[in-house]
């Protein structure tokens, strides 16, 4: 999770986000270079009294400053597509669960099970334990197996209100009436932490999502014990 004084981004939890920090450094590099060469056109402008006549009015030099940027567009372009497709994709889930979005909690259905859903709310700061993180913990995570492809589809009762784990790359607005969904794989076990990234009225700020995603034997014994106190 995120710490003080952070400057990057969360550490990557998921392929999908393994990707998009890279497209990140690629993208931040470019506009390095860019910004670069135009500190040293403009120091150099600056700087010296000489003037280039053939600068002044060339076609050659026009063509550089109009093909160079559309090139730089594409090398941006392209990989950005190449994510927004991988994102979208959705192939074989292995579980699905429903995020619905309350004013202002979450509720969790997995909905390949019959009888096994829960509201989920932020632990109050009077009642943490130590070592849990204030605004963050919740009284029910969502529990999933790691290595496992997961779609979880989002939606709300209410207002309009955002699922949102950074670490794993995922953000999907949960709307009143619409159904979207998302998919994940998380490539280690973990506890990944949430927030509500859509303004949606006085306690926005205390509905926070806990994701715990942990080995294939752990979770068949967790869900056996969330359907035995069913």
């Amino acid at each position: 999770m995120a710490h003080p004084s952070q400057l990057g981004f969360q550490d990557a939890a998921s392929p999908v986000m393994e990707e998009l920090l890279h497209f990140h450094d690629h993208a931040l590099m470019i506009v390095f270079l860019i910004s670069t060469l135009v500190l040293y056109i403009i120091v150099a402008m600056v700087s010296t009294k000489l003037t280039n006549k053939y600068i002044l009015d060339s076609q050659e030099i026009e063509i550089i400053w109009t093909v160079l940027p559309a090139i730089i567009l594409i090398l941006i372009a392209l990989p950005s597509l190449r994510i927004l497709y991988l994102m979208d994709e959705i192939n074989d889930p292995h579980l699905t669960i429903k995020a619905m979005g309350h004013q202002w909690y979450w509720s969790y259905e997995y909905t390949d099970y019959e009888e096994l859903g829960f509201d989920s709310y932020m632990i109050p700061t009077q009642d943490l334990s130590p070592g849990q993180f204030r605004l963050l913990e919740a009284d029910h995570r969502m529990v999933i197996p790691v290595e496992s492809p997961i779609r979880v589809l989002v939606s709300a009762e209410d207002v309009l209100h955002s699922w949102a784990v950074p670490a794993l790359g995922v953000k999907m607005d949960a709307v009143p009436g619409r159904l979207n969904q998302t998919a994940f794989i998380t490539s280690r076990p973990g506890v990944f932490y949430g927030q509500c990234s859509e303004i949606c009225g006085a306690n926005h700020s205390f509905m926070p999502i806990v994701v715990e995603a942990v080995p294939l034997e752990h979770f068949e014994n967790w869900s056996s014990l969330m359907l035995e106190d069913a």
